[in-house]
């Protein structure tokens, strides 16, 4: 069995900053791509940021030069800085990975900000 267990998000003021954690827990071989998504309300859900064993990463343009994606190996942890926070990010926030050649979803954590 494989859970992913997030934490963080939170009502923020616009400007404001939060971070996100996920930990991948249960049986792992392995972890590959790891990553952030949002589903805003009434939208589909959206990449954020992802981020490869070797730590490449991709962001979505809405968040570039804003948020940071982060991994540890060791612990199986990924986590999102989040600065400058805008009320368009307000949406609830997933983490995804690769884990043992499948994709996991956390259950989602939200954020909100307020202008």
């Amino acid at each position: 069995q494989v859970r992913l267990v997030e934490s963080g998000g939170g009502l923020v003021q616009a400007g404001g900053s939060l971070r996100l954690s996920c930990a991948v827990v249960g049986s792992i071989f392995s972890i590959s791509t790891m990553g952030w998504y949002r589903q805003p309300p009434g939208k589909k859900r959206e990449l954020v940021a992802t981020i490869t064993r070797g730590r490449s990463t991709n962001y979505a343009d809405s968040v570039k030069g804003r948020f940071t994606i982060s991994r540890d190996n060791f612990q199986n942890t990924v986590s999102l800085q989040m600065n400058s926070l805008k009320p368009e990010d307000t949406a609830v926030y997933y983490c995804n990975a690769v884990v043992n050649l499948h994709e996991y979803w956390g259950q989602g954590t939200q954020v909100t900000v307020s202008s």
